[in-house]
This record gives structure tokens, sequence and C-alpha cells, in this order.
């Protein structure tokens, strides 16, 4: 083996604790999610970053900002969005000065959800990472995502 093959091998393997990491919060912030509330992760991001934005001249975001922050295709964003309009969470209408833009906003109903579930997703993640903090090859993300530099796991979020 080359030492381009290791730093290689080292690189699929820190990419793959990665990848494992998220796949663990994920799910745990997901079941926690749609047991408390019946928002899946995306729902509640989606509902998380359009509550985010604010009013007045440039202040909403086109339906492709909003695919770029929730990680999404514009038709995956598309269809998130038609789910939570059709339950009365968003509202969707067309930007006064550009009229080929759509904006997003979420309704009162919507606010209220995510206020609800806000304490659900915040104590989710923190028993997600607790958990990964445990496993020593995700300790050193786990204390990444946390900006404590340790993998000891004992620092909050």
């Amino acid at each position: 083996m080359t030492a381009t093959d290791s730093a290689l091998t080292g690189l699929a393997q820190g990419w793959c604790a990665l990848s494992l990491l998220h796949g663990r919060i994920e799910s745990h912030v997901e079941r926690a999610l749609q047991a408390g509330h019946g928002l899946s992760v995306r729902e509640y991001s989606l509902l998380d970053v359009l509550s985010r934005q604010h009013s007045g001249p440039g202040g909403h975001l086109q339906m492709k900002q909003v695919a770029d922050a929730v990680v999404l295709s514009q038709s995956a964003t598309t269809r998130l969005v038609t789910r939570l309009e059709d339950r009365g969470l968003l509202a969707r209408y067309i930007c006064d000065t550009d009229r080929r833009g759509i904006y997003t906003d979420v309704s009162e109903s919507g606010l209220a959800l995510l206020a609800e579930a806000r304490p659900t997703n915040d104590a989710a993640l923190r028993e997600a990472l607790d958990r990964a903090a445990l496993t020593p090859e995700l300790a050193p993300l786990v204390a990444a995502v946390r900006g404590t530099g340790t993998g000891t796991g004992t620092g909050t979020t």
C-alpha cells in the first residue's frame, strides 16, 4: 500500500464515520419528531428555515434558496412545500416585483407547531450526540459538531 492509498483509506473511513453519525442522528431525531409532533426531519427543517427569513424587500427565500437550505432537489422541495401547505402549515405566494418568483411563508399554525417541536428536536439531537460520543470512531466528530474539540462526549450543545 502506498502513502496515497493509506490517505485515501483514512479519508474513506472518515467519510464512513461521518455518514454513520449523520444517519444515527437523523434517525433518532426523526423518530422523536414523528412521535411527538407528526413531523419528519425534512418538514421540521423546512419550517425552521422559513421561519428565520425576514420580511421586507429581499427578505424572503425563493424556492431554489429553500431547496439549497434544506438540501433537497427543487422538485423534492416543491413536493414537501405542497404537503405542508396542504396541512395549513405554510403558504406560497407570487413575488410582487417578479411574477416568476414564488415565496413561501410559515403560517401561524406552522409557527406554533415549530415552537412546540423545537424542544423535542433539540433534546433528540443532544441524546443522539451523547450516544454517538460513546463510540470511539464517532467521538471526535461529535466533539467537532459540539465545538468542544474533545472526544469525551461530555460537552453540551
